[in-house]
């Protein structure tokens, strides 16, 4: 019988289990539809797929470099216990290097093969979460490039290398030495998972978020009945405090407590022996922007036992 895409679709809508996997069923089943799911279900890839709906807001960050060039990624699962599990940490490990390929794209790294595996880095989650039994979820990538200079990583309290919770990514452009620029992208990478800024400069910040900001400083200033020349200058005054709170360069360096960051990388450019240009950063925090459904653990157990809580 011809496997058409119609059919593979029919079977991936019915299971939610990856595409190839589903031509693989109907091929092994001669496209009986209810005898690939079967074939599925034997192999647990069906069974993974039934987890698909549940929340995975825990798992890793990870990084990966390449000379100029660096990844991260963020794989997820439902709980940290998974986190610390050796076969996740090396599937997330594995899937950080391949990023370094996959220039941000999800979708590809998704497709690109799993190292000895055969198989996708997709199959590959699958797989995986048949075995553990836990929803897996590969989030997102980006990868950072500079074509003269160092793109240094960090992982904040790392659970082994280049795997944690947090994972920073700095690139700076310089024909300076690279050591001396390395240590100072260690520094700035450190600075980043401690401040979490929203931008390099004013200039790079979301100007929806800046017009947000503007309105609430605007209402404040009003309550407090000042005439408008002066409520004009508290505004920009409260703006540009602002952005020394979000902007990575107007930060207070928290290597020492009293440079700005700016003034910081421009002091460095003694040590490297050359300009310095800070072209981009990557910040990774595990799980942020995922909506965590709370649950009540005891209605839960007294609800699977036929009992009111």
């Amino acid at each position: 019988m011809e496997i058409t895409a119609a059919l593979v679709k029919q079977l991936r809508d019915s299971t939610g289990v990856g595409m190839m996997d589903c031509k693989k069923a109907l091929a092994e089943t001669n496209g009986d539809m209810e005898a690939a799911v079967d074939w599925l279900r034997t192999r647990g890839l069906a069974k993974a797929a039934k987890k698909a709906d549940r929340v995975a807001a825990e798992g890793l960050v990870g990084v990966a470099t390449s000379g100029t060039k660096a990844a991260v990624v963020e794989v997820n699962s439902e709980t940290d216990f998974v986190a610390r599990n050796e076969q996740f940490q090396n599937i997330v490990g594995s899937i950080a290097k391949l990023a370094l390929d996959a220039d941000g794209d999800v979708a590809k790294l998704g497709e690109m093969p799993f190292p000895g595996a055969g198989h996708s880095v997709q199959a590959e989650l699958t797989e995986a979460i048949a075995k553990i039994g836990e929803n897996m979820n590969l989030r997102r990538t980006l990868t950072v490039s500079v074509a003269d200079g160092v793109v240094e990583s960090y992982v904040h309290n790392a659970v082994k290398a280049g795997l944690g919770k947090i994972g920073i990514l700095v690139a700076l452009e310089s024909t300076g030495d690279k050591a001396a620029l390395s240590a100072l992208g260690k520094q700035l990478a450190m600075h980043i998972a401690a401040t979490n800024p929203l931008a390099i400069d004013s200039s790079e910040l979301d100007q929806d978020v800046v017009a947000r900001e503007r309105a609430i400083i605007l209402e404040q200033v009003k309550e407090s009945g000042k005439p408008a020349d002066i409520a004009e200058k508290m505004v920009e005054g409260r703006l540009r405090k602002y952005y020394e709170e979000v902007t990575l360069l107007a930060q207070t360096f928290v290597i020492d407590g009293e440079t700005k960051v700016a003034d910081a990388i421009k002091k460095a450019e003694k040590d490297v022996g050359a300009p310095i240009k800070l072209t981009k950063f990557v910040r990774y925090a595990l799980g942020e922007g995922i909506e965590k459904v709370e649950t009540d653990f005891a209605a839960e157990v007294a609800a699977t036992a036929g009992v009111k809580a």
